[in-house]
């Protein structure tokens, strides 16, 4: 492993095509900024469950997501890992702690093989105060993610745990799903406990709202896989 923490690095163009969405940094950027962002930094690629970032680290890159699922957790007081947020292919990581220079606030691991590139806090910085456009899409991402957070946090208060379980699949479903028919297909990153520590409940509790919801119908699951069997009767459980 590399003295910045790569599993293996290898300068180059991407050697795939990716389709990024929408509502990633990638897939927002105009394709002129966005072939600019991505002649940035060296081509890496993480082997599953390999550490990317580590919580109060003092290292000084952003991962620019090319392909793959990467989950961010945090040591909560009872010393458990929280889980925090879930990026995928298109998004940026890492850009907080390179924007303020203060330790990385939380772990960032590989769910699966993660292709990226790899951009020091120098190149970053600079390509930020050279490109307005660049810059204005990084900080409408930054402000996205803040903005979802807190979105969170408020739709979870006084919510049960069937709720909140829906809720994030249902998110996940969305944002970050294959659609198919009147359902989707998640490449499934997270784990029960992990789901229970983003949704603040107990793993049983998780385990029942996920056998209540494959009974109805409305999901079924695998290792690592989610199957929205309808999104509308999904989204009634989630909001109604």
């Amino acid at each position: 492993m590399g003295s910045d923490g790569t599993a293996h690095a290898a300068d180059g163009t991407p050697s795939g095509t990716w389709v990024w969405p929408a509502n990633t940094l990638l897939g927002g950027l105009d394709p002129d900024s966005r072939d600019l962002l991505l002649t940035l930094g060296k081509m890496v690629q993480y082997t599953s469950d390999r550490i990317i970032l580590r919580e109060t680290d003092q290292s000084t890159f952003v991962l620019v997501l090319l392909d793959g699922v990467v989950k961010a957790t945090g040591r909560a007081q009872d010393t458990r890992d929280a889980l925090l947020a879930v990026r995928i292919g298109g998004d940026l990581v890492g850009e907080l702690g390179v924007l303020d220079g203060r330790p990385r606030s939380a772990t960032v691991t590989s769910c699966g093989v993660v292709v990226g590139r790899l951009v020091t806090r120098d190149d970053f910085i600079a390509c930020l105060r050279e490109n307005p456009r660049v810059a204005e899409s990084v900080q409408r991402s930054v402000v996205g993610k803040l903005r979802s957070a807190n979105s969170r946090r408020i739709d979870f208060a006084g919510s049960d745990a069937r709720t909140r379980v829906a809720r994030v699949l249902y998110d996940l479903a969305v944002t970050y799903g294959t659609r198919e028919g009147d359902g989707a297909f998640v490449a499934w990153p997270l784990t029960q406990p992990e789901l229970a520590t983003l949704i603040g409940a107990a793993e049983p509790t998780v385990h029942k709202a996920l056998r209540d919801l494959r009974a109805a119908g409305v999901i079924a699951t695998g290792y690592r896989r989610l199957r929205i069997n309808d999104l509308d009767r999904l989204r009634e459980v989630a909001f109604s």
